[in-house]
């Protein structure tokens, strides 16, 4: 294949492709903003409704559940309805929710809000990546797909600066209501851009293989979940973790022997997908694992309020989000082999540095630190993606990008869940005073991240990507 040919043409010939990839980002951007924003608030709602911690928790979790049960099923739904249809009933689904949510005055109302919320998030954040890998030609790639991980990853990033901005100047409520406003500005320039792009084929629906799905992505989310409290020994996070893992098991080995499967798994016999699947999965273990912990060591470490936690991640969050943008155009000159290596090892210093920490650690070490984490993450996250969704072809591409958002809920839930466990070993393993006891146990989640830079820097270096393949 002649790659300068090939290059300037996209599959699908869309006038504006960037005006159409547009409501699918601003719906992203609130799906994984809504994911991480939402915990800075958990006190304010505890005490609004009532309810313990266990009980507020499923608003995180919940949300998740649905996420992980939409996600593998995006591919078939591309199959059964149009490109535009389903982005507006993502949208639609997301800004309903949040409008039940925020209107809620009962704990099971506001859940109920969440988890529909959750449909909208796993169905628009597949078909964003879908999309764009065929209405813009494979030389802009890099750089498309650079623009949506800024999207994809600024979103946590900047959540707990935005949310304490809105806390402080109304309530939790106004946090639902700012989903909605966004999502209805994205309804709006849905209706008038937006054109189909997938094959509807309608192939014959596996109602075995969705069961198993549900039980798979569900019992391993919920279990990783439900570890960083119960922990990982107690009855409900076993069950879950062994009915999750069978019927993963099953599920994959269904849909390898389907002529139609639900969800093709055959796309890993491409290397390059591979290599990069596994690569944003540690990569997204390293950003969630280390921004869980960062904002609680600000807070209970160094006893920083609230307001000022999220101003001190804020010059974090701008870099990441200009790294990311970088980080693409880079994977349009050097592919994903040399920005990934040289990503993992500068996250692999900026862990460092936050493993370091004490109760007396200055401000500015720590920004600094959280600078150089985002750096690196990111410049490693935008090309491995770029490089795994690059290597499929046609209908793969639906395939690849929903295993990819689905494996990312499941990492983003273990991560989550083993950091929160060695932050509690950390904490128990020393005697002191709490904001000591706490950064002991800081320093103990890091060295997991820390263990994810390593691991990720080794399958780097497997990684022959230059951009120049032509899979």
């Amino acid at each position: 294949m002649d790659n300068t040919q090939s290059g300037m043409k996209a599959r699908i010939d869309v006038k504006r492709p960037w005006l159409a990839i547009l409501p699918l980002m601003l719906g992203a951007f609130v799906g994984m903003f809504s994911e991480t924003s939402l915990n800075i608030a958990l006190p304010q709602l505890m005490k609004a409704l009532q309810v313990g911690q266990s009980s507020i928790q499923w608003l995180v979790t919940g949300y998740m559940l649905v996420i992980g049960i939409v996600l593998p099923l995006s591919s078939l739904l591309t199959k059964w309805f149009t490109t535009k249809k389903l982005v507006l009933f993502g949208l639609g689904a997301f800004i309903i929710g949040s409008l039940i949510s925020g209107f809620g005055d009962d704990f099971s109302i506001i859940l109920v809000g969440r988890m529909i919320q959750g449909i909208g998030t796993g169905i628009i954040l597949p078909l964003m990546f879908t999309i764009a890998m065929l209405i813009f030609p494979p030389n802009k790639l890099g750089t498309v797909n650079g623009v949506l991980a800024l999207v994809i990853m600024f979103a946590p990033a900047i959540g707990p600066t935005l949310t304490g901005l809105i806390l402080a100047a109304g309530s939790w409520r106004d946090i639902f209501f700012t989903f909605a406003l966004i999502l209805v500005i994205a309804f709006v320039i849905g209706l008038f851009t937006l054109t189909n792009v997938s094959q509807i084929t309608k192939p014959k629906i596996d109602w075995l293989s969705i069961i198993l799905s549900v039980f798979a992505f569900s019992g391993l989310i919920a279990g990783a979940s439900f570890a960083s409290e119960m922990g990982w020994l107690s009855l409900p996070v076993l069950a879950s973790l062994i009915i999750g893992i069978i019927a993963l098991v099953f599920y994959v080995r269904r849909q390898l022997k389907l002529n139609v499967p639900v969800l093709n798994m055959r796309v890993f016999k491409h290397r390059n997908f591979t290599l990069g699947a596994v690569l944003v999965m540690i990569d997204f273990g390293i950003i969630l694992s280390a921004m869980y912990l960062l904002p609680q060591y600000l807070q209970n470490g160094l006893l920083v309020a609230v307001a000022l936690t999220g101003i001190i991640m804020l010059p974090g969050g701008l870099i990441n989000a200009a790294t990311s943008a970088l980080a693409g155009r880079m994977y349009d000159s050097f592919g994903a082999k040399w920005p990934a290596r040289l990503g993992f090892l500068i996250a692999f210093v900026g862990a460092v540095m936050l493993a370091l920490v004490t109760t007396h650690s200055a401000i500015w070490y720590v920004i600094l630190a959280h600078i150089i984490l985002m750096i690196g993450a990111p410049l490693a996250m935008s090309p491995s993606q770029t490089s795994a969704l690059n290597s499929l072809k046609g209908l793969e591409s639906a395939d690849g990008s929903a295993i990819l958002n689905t494996m990312q809920q499941i990492v983003g839930a273990l991560a989550t869940a083993l950091a929160t466990s060695f932050l509690t070993v950390g904490r128990n393993a020393v005697s002191g005073s709490a904001a000591f006891k706490f950064t002991n146990g800081v320093h103990y989640g890091m060295y997991f991240t820390i263990a994810l830079t390593v691991i990720g820097f080794i399958v780097a270096l497997f990684v022959k990507d230059d951009g120049k393949y032509t899979d």
